[in-house]
């Protein structure tokens, strides 16, 4: 039996308390925050990067990795990498008719405030998202496999 797994990477950036996420097209019910599955041979912060560009057409600064998770979706292993972005002033306006993909993947983006939306995964409508940006040691590990 071969073992799948999925390697993600996801940019978490955050505006005085507020966190830029994004509605998928074709999953309208639930926020989360940008970035996508790792290519073969791909580096974490370069997939990072080209997900980011491909999505809101524009660069990330990528900081510190605040967030591991894994999780089983039901046909495999998901593994998601969760960096902080720090030029969130870059994203206050994102124009999806710029990017390669914004059109195609994204329904709608922008900075919300997590703790009153359905934002995937859960964990990031509850911790306190600056605190772990400014923690020495800011990796948090959640896995529900």
């Amino acid at each position: 039996m071969t073992y799948k797994r999925r390697i993600n990477v996801r940019g978490i950036i955050l505006n005085d308390g507020k966190l830029f996420a994004q509605v998928l097209n074709g999953n309208t019910d639930y926020w989360c925050t940008p970035g996508g599955g790792m290519d073969d041979g791909e580096s974490l912060h370069a997939a990072l990067r080209r997900e980011m560009i491909e999505e809101t057409g524009i660069a990330p600064e990528i900081g510190s990795l605040l967030f591991i998770q894994q999780f089983h979706d039901g046909e495999k292993e998901q593994l998601e990498f969760f960096f902080h972005i720090t030029n969130y002033q870059d994203y206050a306006v994102v124009d999806l008719t710029k990017t390669s993909h914004g059109l195609e993947e994204v329904n709608r983006c922008g900075f919300i405030d997590a703790s009153s939306h359905n934002v995937m995964p859960k964990f990031l409508q509850t911790t306190n998202l600056a605190a772990s940006i400014e923690a020495p040691q800011p990796v948090i590990v959640t896995s529900e496999l």
